[in-house]
């Protein structure tokens, strides 16, 4: 693995190529956070109560607002101080000639009787696909499928477009317009199965991609750079939200920038090592040649021989099977699979958290994001001075202590309690960065772009069943998940540490490689 890596050492990894194509493979983290998140604000569920059949009626003819037609036509909830969504009186408003006057007559006798609504009135300053399609009561659960969906898209897109790498921009871009145009539920459910089908296998194949252009002593830059874009689509998604009040205006603004990315199919070359590892010498040569170009260097002298020792090795393809054929590489697997399921069912869990804390959605959003902003530049100082191992275990330690701790801060000390959640998450996230750079790590080149998108299948997998341990938990006791995110990080803080560390290590390029590495 080291003859590769001397290559890079002649034409430069860490010049001014690699400054461009890092910058370009980040670019898509913004939009990836869109979608990632997004559904916070396009699935949440808006004020609502029952429609009347005679609601217009009403307003016409006694000048109520909407909000005053609620009070009379929807029965209070004295214990909560709220009022009911999902019913309503039963009362045939045309018997009475003096309800404007005396609105509260339906309520003078004992028998009035309720009834469950079958259309709903939303508070109108956001519409989301919640409203859209009239999610709420005993509908409600299908509002859970919007992420689940996509989360299923991303799982098997994890497989499937894990051996293609595809660039597959334009089909992320149509599939977000498609579930904008969707009429039905159902249709639009196929679209977010499509987004995150499309989606996987482009963003784990430009990651891989362009982490392969580095040397080992600068690959944290990548992934610094990366979370920093990533985070940076997290502070501006809120903004976005409250200003676009449609969820369709907001959908399209998610998805048509990806057809910019169809350019990268000319602009972004093949890596050099997975070209060299699949054999396809002359391609790699050529794309060798233009990075030393562009980085002011020269090939080295020596490039025909590190060029014949390598076609000596036979290439054979590879299959899910090869990452659980040796002890080291299916150890490694294992407990990577671990990691990215419990990394995402704990940030995805506090980040759709705040949707039922039943404060300031935007405003809680955009705070935990900025505090989260530094994530790319903390993990980039102490990955080397920690090591990978250490710094995964650390975070998740403090991430699960965190967890653990708020479901017993009281009410009364609600910025201690925001504040110990905040950090909680700021660790999990330093944590979920690191382990992303780590999982490249870990592989050998033929594996590599497989490995991580097996891995992280295990995320996607997660989040297919997250909303719904999320808000079933929550509905017992809304902090019961946090218990639960508690114990996993903590088991994950023991697991990483029996990984091997890679700190200044070369990136291995072949299995051998990865089973001579020392735990």
């Amino acid at each position: 693995m080291a003859k590769i890596d001397k290559l890079f050492e002649h034409i430069g990894d860490f010049g001014p190529f690699q400054k461009k194509i890092v910058t370009l493979g980040s670019i898509p983290l913004i939009l990836f956070a869109f979608v990632l998140v997004g559904v916070v604000f396009l699935g949440y569920t808006p004020d609502h109560w029952c429609w009347i059949p005679q609601s217009e009626h009403l307003q016409e003819e006694c000048g109520w607002t909407d909000l005053e037609v609620r009070e009379v036509t929807v029965p209070p909830l004295l214990q909560s101080g709220t009022f009911s969504r999902c019913e309503r009186f039963n009362v045939d408003w045309n018997k009475s000639q003096n309800k404007c006057n005396d609105p509260n007559w339906s309520l003078i006798s004992n028998e009035t009787k309720l009834e469950h609504c079958s259309r709903w009135m939303f508070d109108k300053s956001h519409s989301t696909i919640v409203s859209e399609f009239s999610l709420v009561c005993e509908r409600a659960w299908l509002a859970d499928l919007n992420q689940v969906f996509l989360a299923f898209g991303f799982f098997i897109g994890a497989f499937v477009t894990g051996y293609l790498a595809d660039r597959s921009a334009t089909n992320i871009c149509i599939s977000g317009v498609g579930v904008v145009l969707s009429p039905w539920y159902p249709l639009l459910l196929t679209f977010r199965f499509l987004q995150g089908f499309f989606g996987k296998g482009s963003w784990t194949a430009v990651y891989v991609l362009v982490i392969e252009f580095f040397g080992s002593n600068n690959r944290k830059f990548v992934s610094m750079i990366n979370r920093t874009f990533y985070s940076a689509g997290m502070v501006i998604m809120p903004g976005l939200a409250y200003f676009l009040s449609s969820w369709k205006m907001l959908q399209l603004v998610m998805s048509v920038p990806c057809i910019l990315f169809i350019s990268y199919y000319w602009i972004v070359p093949e890596s050099p090592r997975w070209l060299f590892s699949q054999k396809r010498t002359t391609e790699a040569m050529r794309v060798a040649s233009n990075i030393a170009k562009y980085n002011g260097r020269s090939l080295p002298p020596n490039l025909p021989e590190i060029i014949l020792l390598d076609e000596k090795k036979e290439v054979n393809p590879v299959s899910v099977r090869d990452l659980f054929r040796t002890p080291s590489i299916r150890k490694n697997t294992l407990i990577l699979t671990y990691a990215w399921f419990t990394s995402t069912i704990v940030f995805q869990g506090l980040v759709l958290r705040l949707g039922i804390t039943g404060d300031n959605l935007f405003l809680d959003f955009f705070i935990s994001a900025v505090v989260e902003l530094p994530t790319g530049l903390i993990f980039y100082l102490l990955v080397d001075r920690v090591g990978r191992r250490s710094l995964m275990a650390i975070s998740n330690l403090i991430g699960g202590v965190a967890c653990l701790a708020v479901p017993f801060v009281s009410r009364d000390f609600a910025f201690l309690k925001k504040g110990i959640a905040i950090i909680g998450r700021l660790a999990v996230a330093i944590g979920c960065e690191t382990l992303n750079f780590a999982n490249t790590e870990m592989y050998p080149t033929p594996l590599r772009n497989l490995g991580v998108s097996v891995c992280s299948s295990a995320s996607d997998f997660v989040a297919i069943v997250a909303p719904f341990l999320l808000y079933r938990l929550a509905s017992i006791w809304q902090e019961l998940p946090l218990f639960l995110y508690g114990v996993m990080s903590l088991l994950y803080s023991g697991l990483v540490t029996m990984l091997p560390e890679m700190r200044g290590v070369a990136l291995p390029e072949t299995i051998e490689d990865v089973e001579n590495l020392r735990g």
